[in-house]
């Protein structure tokens, strides 16, 4: 057995504080802990472990084809270890992969389930957890735990318990694997046989490999979110909203939650907001070197309004969030309004809609306008009053950033005319708008060069508009290939496609004249706008994205 004494030996730069830490930790984080203390990434430590506990190390974890079959569920997740093709043994030997020696205990357990000794191979932690959520299951170790198949029989308070107990650790188990892939959304979808659990990973819905058992569970789990966010367990009939404050390691993550009643049960939305703690700057947006160049200069501006548009989820918030840290400094008093507030930027202001007690965003609005603010963001303008607040307070010296949900960059000009705004105050207070979609970005240690005729390219231009003219010096361009870090997508994270219109003087006497949007548009591209799907063959000839991408989010830079 692994002793403090012998983690000490193999480890001088360890105190026995620190070594006794380590071990008392759950196997699953000690290497983590271990290469915290040693100042190495987790992967270094693993194979420094290797290294003196003489075990071979291994960077990929390869399964045997039928290890599901070899080891059962609970000895998977309770000692994180995996039947792997990484060894030679003979019938009376099993070949396994784990993030941390092994010790006579293991060793027996192993014995004892399968009937055969252990070889054992050590991985990177990050390498075991993956393979384990691939082949077994999220959270698969928690709900294979015996007492719970008694789920619904009546049994003593002490079972209710260890029940009750299972079921949090398998929706924390869900919700940090969903942050630790960087998921924006969990979905729990009841149907007639099964309940299905996804998440939304770069905009795109991946499936969650789960328990075959986890249907069982279902009322409790949906039961214990509803807890969780202080909603009504006892109301399946109508939809609520609540909200969950979860601790992922070092990281506060803001959930915000929504239930809706269907046919097979109540289904249950997590958005995560917990992107807080990694805000990023406008060079980190993929931004083109004019673009960006136009709008530090507006932003610099002491007074106007910018404004960002797009669908849900288009990152508009985070491109606002980039906007503030570039004009932070001691001088500029900067106050938001938000709903929820996303990203805590230090210094500033930001307060909190709660329409419940009648805090909402022309109410604050209003209350921010007499705390002498020199910069003003509100989260998002829906309704006339707070379109009004926003641009008196611009034609008043202060600088308003801001989000509509418009399809285009024009059809934000519009959308303030139809809320009853007088056009001539939108043309004297708007001064920028920024359209945005968002985009997956190629893994940057995969992507491939592929040799591309200019007549392979071409019937892409045409489908997205773009003259033929732009590939004339175009070579090359980039695919996905797939690998480890991008567990073979090809992808890995998402660029942001933008469309920025100006509002030159030809534009101001268009809207004071109350044109439509597409002629304010037309007039923008005149004047040299980039559309979304020219930005879009901008990004693909940089080699951030590829043409298959853009042409699969084409339909949504339709007008």
């Amino acid at each position: 057995m692994l002793t403090i004494e012998n983690l000490c030996q193999h480890f001088p730069e360890l105190s026995s504080e620190v070594a006794d830490s380590i071990l008392a930790a759950p196997r699953a984080r000690r290497c983590a802990i271990l290469s915290e203390h040693l100042g190495i990434s987790p992967a270094t430590a693993a194979a420094r472990l290797a290294a003196r506990f003489r075990t071979p190390y291994v960077e990929q974890v390869t399964l045997s084809p039928d290890a599901a079959k070899k080891i059962p569920v609970r000895l998977v997740h309770e000692y994180q270890c995996l039947p792997a093709a990484t060894a030679v043994v003979d019938d009376e030997q099993i070949a396994l992969v784990t993030n941390w020696p092994s010790d006579g205990r293991m060793d027996a357990w192993v014995l004892a389930l399968t009937g055969k000794r252990p070889v054992w191979s050590i991985a990177p932690p990050d390498a075991v957890d993956a393979a384990i959520a691939e082949h077994f299951g999220v959270g698969s170790g928690t709900l294979d735990s015996a007492e719970l198949d008694k789920l619904g029989v009546e049994g003593d308070a002490e079972e209710a318990e260890d029940e009750n107990a299972a079921i949090i650790r398998f929706i924390n188990e869900i919700v940090a694997k969903a942050a630790s892939d960087r998921a924006t959304d969990i979905h729990f979808e009841p149907q007639k046989d099964t309940l299905i659990i996804r998440y939304r990973i770069d905009g795109n819905l991946v499936p969650v490999r789960l328990p075959e058992n986890l249907v069982q569970f279902q009322a409790a789990l949906i039961s214990r979110l509803k807890i969780m966010a202080r909603l009504n367990i006892s109301e399946r009939r109508r939809p609520q909203d609540g909200r969950i404050h979860f601790r992922h390691g070092t990281d506060d993550i803001d959930i915000r939650v929504s239930t809706l009643p269907t046919l097979y049960g109540e289904s249950v939305s997590l958005r995560l907001l917990g992107a807080k703690t990694t805000p990023l700057s406008i060079s980190d947006l993929g931004f083109l070197r004019d673009d960006e160049a136009r709008i530090v200069h507006q932003i610099e501006r002491p007074h106007g309004i910018i404004l960002v548009t797009g669908p849900t989820g288009s990152g508009k918030s985070t491109t606002l969030n980039a906007f503030l840290r570039r004009i932070l400094r001691p001088e500029l008093r900067i106050m938001t309004v938000e709903d929820p507030v996303e990203y805590e930027v230090p210094t500033v202001n930001q307060t909190q809609v709660q329409s419940e007690i009648g805090l909402t965003f022309a109410s604050v609005l209003r209350s921010i306008l007499r705390q002498d603010p020199d910069v003003i963001m509100v989260g998002e303008i829906r309704d006339r009053e707070t379109a009004d607040i926003a641009i008196r307070a611009s034609l008043t010296g202060h600088l308003v950033l801001s989000t509509l949900h418009t399809n285009d960059a024009a059809g934000a000009l519009t959308r303030l005319t139809d809320m009853g705004i007088e056009p001539f105050l939108i043309a004297s207070s708007v001064e920028l708008i920024i359209a945005q979609r968002l985009v997956r970005r190629l893994c940057a240690r995969c992507a491939a060069s592929v040799e591309k005729r200019r007549e392979d390219v071409l019937p892409f231009l045409t489908a997205l508009g773009i003259p033929h003219e732009v590939a004339a010096d175009v070579e090359t361009v980039h695919e996905p290939a797939g690998c480890e870090y991008c567990r073979g997508i090809g992808y890995k994270g998402r660029v942001g496609i933008f469309e920025i219109l100006p509002v030159s003087e030809a534009v101001h006497d268009q809207i004071v004249n109350r044109v439509s949007s597409r002629e304010i548009h037309e007039q923008a591209l005149r004047e040299g706008m980039r559309t979304l799907q020219r930005c879009g063959w901008e990004q693909v000839k940089r080699g951030v994205t590829t043409l298959a991408e853009i042409m699969a989010y084409a339909e949504k830079f339709e007008d």
